[in-house]
Order: structure tokens, then sequence, then C-alpha cells
């Protein structure tokens, strides 16, 4: 087996096996476990022996020191006490469930709870019970996974292609990063700090708030180790999935690093990292998933600690996380300092909801201008659709620094990939397209350079603000009394009211006779004076009514007059305008507009020029000004296609006909 692909699909072949008792889309919790346990187990081959001297001799100490001593016998960062290994399993079929057992329960405490996170037992009792678990041992007995053999990055090679083929109906929220969408991310990433990949021995640390199996951790290792050798980035990462977790923090385990910098859990509902900052950060969160399960938290961080907390510019709506995973990335940027003169780095992919989703003053809107007006936002770069497995949506990569390089201080760089990829030789669920590694020197070249062009477009900051202005209009109206006019008193709220009672027995009763009579008053005054006379001054004519009640006895409050006004209306544009108690104009709620004007253009210069001529009578609401962003990444890169003229069709039409006779003659002889 020459390639990891190999490995994914001789393993493969070992899932087939469990046909019948398991479902294809339960395979994963039978073999991924497996291939986490033959992978220790290749690992300690070498030590086994030694170990188990060890051990005995050290047997009496407390589980931790016992751990620290055997685990440097080992020369990794866990052991295992266990007689048994795969092979050793084999000798004895009968007991074949026990022994496992026995084996895992061998691991120390940190590779042991490992496994528990895949809640493995179970399918040891199934497997035996379905006479598989021999079988399922035999066959993981016979691939070599030590790191020789297979390197760290081509372990999680196999492990992705196993989650994706075992996961391929999964929501297309819920999917990982193709590796060579990762590989545009990390070169984006690291392409403006010149130390990390010249300084020998630097140590920085890469953090990843939603880490899958650790993938993108291991391709951002893998290239500084490739560019700086000596240079050591850490990685820290929490995932919610506990198989993903599980194999991410075994992965860390195999390489000899802090097993304790992978954590378990939501990390919108609870940072397992809470005092941590990192010069780098890189995430693929969940794309258009609710985090209701994380809104509790989440809202009483963001009211109770604002801006000192992670949440403090706004709370997006609660079908789309996204912008919660980027303002919490954002909080956890290394500040500039004497120590760290570079800042922090973030590469974050998500779908277009962030660029554009939400109104001015929305969560989402408020969030986009707490980055940009804070200069976070370095650039954004537009994919290719149908790169991930399980959906074929597009995605953007946006790229934040705390520290921009002085060119692009004050300034946001959009880069159009779209046309960047080749399509695949076989389609991997929705993943149609790729990018090569020409493909995405092309996008970094292009970044890099800075330069405006057919792919590239630049930016300042405030060109993607706008202020959204209401624009009222006077209510005019007109008001006439007639039966059809009159009989609209039964819509209005305050006038059928006057029928209802909160009381009970008969003092409720009595109060709804007397609500009906008073409505019958009302009517039979109105229509006493019922005429084809339209009035077109509503304070002239509210004058009439009072008039008329004053001389029928009829108490109208404010609110029951306000509803029989309604009742009697109608829209008139050549009407006289209503006026208010205090002489205001009152606006006309269904005339009402909004414009969204840019930031750099003066809010009444825009109106006199461009509302004013249309509408005279209008005015700007004063009080309804908000400031909002949006980034509008597909209107900046349109390009106009002329439509064919109809000659040109009609000659293509012809040309069809005269081929479809052709044929049609053939068929008929």
């Amino acid at each position: 087996m020459n390639n990891f692909q190999d490995k994914v699909n001789f393993i493969w072949t070992i899932a087939e096996l469990l046909r019948g008792p398991y479902k294809k889309e339960e395979y994963g919790k039978v073999v991924l476990p497996m291939a986490v346990l033959r992978r220790f187990d290749c690992v300690l081959e070498n030590t086994k022996d030694e170990v188990l001297k060890q051990h005995e001799k050290f047997k009496h100490l407390p589980q931790e020191s016992k751990d620290e001593i055997l685990n440097r016998v080992a020369k990794q960062n866990f052991s295992n006490t266990s007689k048994y290994d795969f092979t050793k399993l084999l000798a004895d079929s009968d007991n074949i469930a026990d022994n496992l057992r026995d084996y895992i329960n061998g691991f120390s405490k940190t590779a042991r709870d490992i496994i528990e996170y895949f809640d493995f037992d179970k399918q040891i009792e199934k497997m035996d019970r379905n006479n598989l678990l021999y079988l399922v041992v035999k066959r993981f007995s016979e691939i070599d996974l030590h790191p020789e053999v297979v390197s760290n990055v081509e372990m999680g090679y196999v492990f992705e292609e196993l989650i994706r083929r075992f996961s391929e109906h999964a929501e297309a929220g819920d999917h990982y990063t193709p590796r060579e969408v990762i590989r545009l991310m990390v070169h984006l990433l690291f392409m403006e700090d010149e130390e990390i990949l010249t300084v020998p021995g630097i140590t920085k640390t890469l953090y990843d708030p939603c880490a899958g199996t650790g993938g993108m951790g291991s391709v951002a290792q893998e290239y500084i180790r490739e560019h700086n050798p000596t240079a050591q980035l850490i990685f820290f990462g929490q995932e919610i999935n506990e198989e993903s977790y599980a194999i991410a923090k075994a992965d860390i385990l195999i390489k000899g690093e802090n097993a304790q910098n992978i954590a378990f859990g939501n990390t919108l509902s609870k940072d397992e990292f809470p005092n941590t900052t990192h010069e780098y950060s890189i995430s693929n969160p969940p794309y258009g998933v609710e985090w209701r399960p994380a809104e509790q938290a989440v809202r009483k961080e963001h009211e109770e600690k604002g801006f000192n907390g992670r949440f403090g510019a706004g709370l997006p709506r609660i079908s789309d996380g996204q912008l919660l995973f980027i303002q919490h990335l954002a909080s956890k940027m290394k500040p500039v300092t004497e120590a760290n003169p570079n800042g922090s780095r973030v590469a974050i992919i998500m779908n277009g909801s962030p660029l554009f989703t939400g109104d001015a003053g929305s969560g989402e809107s408020e969030i986009r201008k707490y980055l940009i007006e804070n200069d976070l936002v370095e650039g954004i770069v537009a994919m290719p659709d149908q790169l991930f497995y399980n959906t074929g949506i597009s995605t953007y990569v946006w790229i934040l620094t705390n520290n921009k390089n002085p060119l692009r201080k004050g300034k946001v760089q959009l880069v159009n990939g779209i046309h960047f990829y080749q399509k695949m030789k076989k389609s991997l669920g929705n993943k149609r397209n790729e990018l090569t590694k020409e493909h995405i020197d092309e996008i970094v070249r292009i970044y890099g350079d800075l330069k405006e062009g057919e792919h590239c477009k630049i930016f300042y900051n405030e060109d993607f603000g706008y202020r959204k202005v209401t624009i009222e209009r006077p209510l005019r109206l007109n008001f006439k009394i007639d039966k059809s006019r009159v009989q609209e008193l039964y819509n209005q709220t305050a006038f059928n009211n006057l029928a209802k009672s909160k009381k009970k027995g008969e003092a409720g009763l009595k109060e709804v006779e007397e609500g009906q009579q008073l409505q019958q008053q009302i009517i039979e005054a109105l229509l006493s004076i019922q005429s084809d006379e339209v009035y077109k001054n509503r304070e002239a004519f509210t004058k009439i009514l009072k008039q008329l009640f004053k001389e029928k006895d009829i108490k109208a409050n404010a609110t029951l007059l306000k509803a029989i006004l309604t009742s009697l209306s109608e829209k008139d544009k050549t009407a006289d305008i209503c006026k208010d108690s205090r002489g205001n104009v009152e606006a006309d709620a269904d005339l009402r507009d909004s414009e969204n004007i840019p930031l750099k253009e003066d809010i009444y210069e825009y109106f006199e020029r461009e509302v004013k001529p249309h509408v005279p009578d209008a005015w700007i609401d004063e009080d309804s000004i908000k400031i909002g962003y949006e980034i509008p990444f597909t209107r900046h890169f349109y390009q106009y296609t002329p439509l064919r003229s109809s000659q040109e069709i009609m000659k293509e039409i012809k040309e069809l006909e005269e081929g479809i006779m052709e044929k049609l003659k053939k068929v008929m002889g």
C-alpha cells in the first residue's frame, strides 16, 4: 500500500464485513476506534516488552505516577500494560471480547479516555454476539499503521477519508475541509509573517475552535516544517463531535504533543481555553447550523460581559452561528506588543451568508461593523463551488489580522478565485471540483501582489458601510360618512371592545349590554348626518364629529374617536396633510421607504439629489438613521454578458429544425 487511498480501501473492505448487523452509516462506530487502537498498537510495538517488565516493578504506584514512568519507557505520551496486543488477541478466539477489553483497560489514562469517547464497549459486545469480533481484529492486524510506514499527516488523511465515506449523507453544515482548501488557507495565514518561516527554533501557537479530527492543525504544522524545520507550531483545538475529538486527541498523543491541548465540548457555550490567545487561528465552522444549544450561555456572555467577553459586537440570528465563531476567533487574537510585534492572523472559511445577511442594526451587520471599523478584515477570497463533499455551496476564506501591513491599513482586499479549479475525474459526493497546486499558487500570488485586476479589487473600509435612512411622506386622508364606511367600524378593535367585558356574572352582562347600546348610538348618530360630501381636512372633520357626539350626548374617549376616524377615512393624495395635536406632520406608514446611503456620501446631498425630485413632500426621519455594513462580493465582480440577437437565435432554431427533419427522414426510410 503506497498511498493513503490504498489504506483507506483496505480498511473499507474490513468495514464491509459488518454488513447485516450494521447499517452502512454505522460502520464508523467500529472502524474508527479499531483504527485508533491498531495505530496505538503499532506505535507501542517496539517498546511493549520493556513496558511490561517495568510495570511489574512499579505496579504498586498510583496510576498517575506509574503512567509517567511507563510512558517514558514507551517513548510516547502513553503506554499499555496489558499482556495482549493485536497478535496475541488472535491466539484465544473464544475469549476475544474479554481479552480486547483487558487490552483497552491496559492503556494509560489519557489513551484510555480517548477510546471511551468512542463508546466502543457496546460495539465489542455487538460484534462478539454476531461472531464478527475475531474476524475484524484479525483483518486489522494485517495492516501496518506504524508512523514509519504511515506518517501522522497520512494517517490524518486516512481518518478523514473514512469519516467522509461514513457520513456521505450528513447535513451540509457537517463536513470536514478538503486538504487542498486547507493548504490555500495555510498559505494565506502565514504569508505575511516571515518570522515563523525563517527564525530557527521559534515557537508559536495555532488554534481551531472547530478542530474536527485536527486536519487543519496537521496541514499547518506540515507547512511550517517544510519551510522552517526547527520551528514549533503548537496546536490547540476544541471539538464537539466525540469521534472526531477522540481521533484528534489520538493524533496529538502519537505526535508526542500535549494531549490537553485538545478539548471536548461546544466552543460557543464554553470556551475550554478561556485565558489563551494565539498568534494564529484557523477554522471551518458549521454553515447554516442553529446555535440554539449554546443560546443561553452565549446570550448571558453577550449581555453580562459585552466587549469584555467574546460576543460583544452582537448576536446573529439563531439559525446560523458562523459570525459567533468569527467573533470568538477575534477575541483569541494575541495583542500587538513588543514581544509579539506581528500580532495575530486568522483564516476562517464560511459560506456567503456572513457577507451580507442582516440589515443595518441587525446582529450580523453590527458584527461586520465591528470587524471592519476595527480594521481586522485584511481580505476575503471567493472559492469555487462544489469543493466540499457534503455540499456544493459557495464558500469564502476570510483573513483577519490585528496588525495590517502598512499598505493594507484601512483597506479590504477581495479576490475572486471562483474560476481557479479543475473538474475531478470522479466526483466524491458533492465534490466535483478541486484546486491544484498551480491554482493555489496563483490565488496566493494575486493576494500577495495587492494589485487591482480582473480577479482582485481593493476597497477602503468605509466602502462597505452605509447609513440606512427612513424616508417619510405625509399622511393625507379624506373623510366621508356613508353606510359602507360606517360599517368599517366593526373592523376596529376599540369599537368592538365596547361590547366586551372582563367582569363575570350580572355585572359583566350589564357592561356588555351598555356597550352594545353605545355602539348602536354611535352608528345611528353617524348615519343621521350621512351624505356624499367628502372632507379633506382631518382637523375640520374631527370638529364636526365632536359636535355631533356632544349633541347626541355620546362620550367617546381619544382611542374610540381615533377608531371612528380611521373607519371613515381613505388615503387621498389631494387631501390636506394630517397633523398631530402639537402641529407636527404625521407620516404615512404605507408610503414609508428607506434608502441605503454610502458612508462616504452626505445624507442631505443624496436626499436632495436622489429623493426630493421624485417626492417633493418627503423628509428624513432623523431618529431612524442606522449605520450598517455589508460586503456585496458578487456585485463587485459582476460582468455583463450581452444577450444574443434575435437573428442569431432564429438561425440556430432553423439549423436545429433542419437537423431534426434529416434524422426523421432516415428513421422513416
